[in-house]
């Protein structure tokens, strides 16, 4: 779950199955009850219909907490992290940032990096469109050493740079769950 949307569905899906939940947050549900293998079905069910997913297994989970995190990270915190985002990603998981990197890279075919990456650039995009901060200050926003950094990496996620991506009449964003 990425969004407040995603919350709000599965609240629903665990309200219609009479189940009682104690926290709904981003990719984590924890209920009161014990579910039998019909719940679990129902509710898996109910989760698919509205495009979301229910994993039993810890490494899916794991890359679920992973995607949160960043998203997490990239779209809501107010301040730029004071650490490497690896050595944040470690503690908060409680795993080695090795391990995490390469659970990660097996599962989804892209690295924790580059997906990260792709947030940032998603983030720079919007914040491009609404026009409240020079990209001086959408750097340091995003935690980029410098406006040079960001432009490069911008121009290489989306081929062009920033400035040209402002003056364009279409912009191209992604949602969330896209990306």
């Amino acid at each position: 779950m990425v969004s407040s949307r995603c919350k709000m569905v599965a609240k629903e899906e665990l309200k219609k199955l009479g189940l009682h939940f104690v926290m709904v947050d981003l990719g984590e549900v924890e209920i009161m009850e014990n579910l039998s293998e019909d719940m679990r079905a129902s509710l898996k069910s109910g989760l698919l219909q509205s495009g979301l997913e229910l994993m039993d297994d810890k490494r899916s989970m794991l890359i679920e907490k992973i995607k949160n995190i960043v998203i997490e990270v990239v779209h809501y915190l107010e301040e730029p992290l004071k650490i490497n985002f690896s050595d944040y990603l470690g503690k908060k998981l409680n795993h080695d940032y090795t391990y995490l990197s390469n659970l990660f890279s097996d599962v989804q075919g892209t690295t924790i990096e580059h997906f990260l990456i792709a947030h940032k650039i998603e983030k720079v995009k919007e914040l491009l469109v609404y026009n409240e901060l020079n990209l001086t200050e959408i750097a340091y926003k995003m935690n980029y050493s410098s406006v040079a950094h960001l432009s490069n990496q911008f121009k290489k996620v989306t081929g062009l740079t920033p400035s040209h991506f402002k003056k364009l009449k279409d912009k191209r964003r992604n949602a969330l769950e896209n990306i």
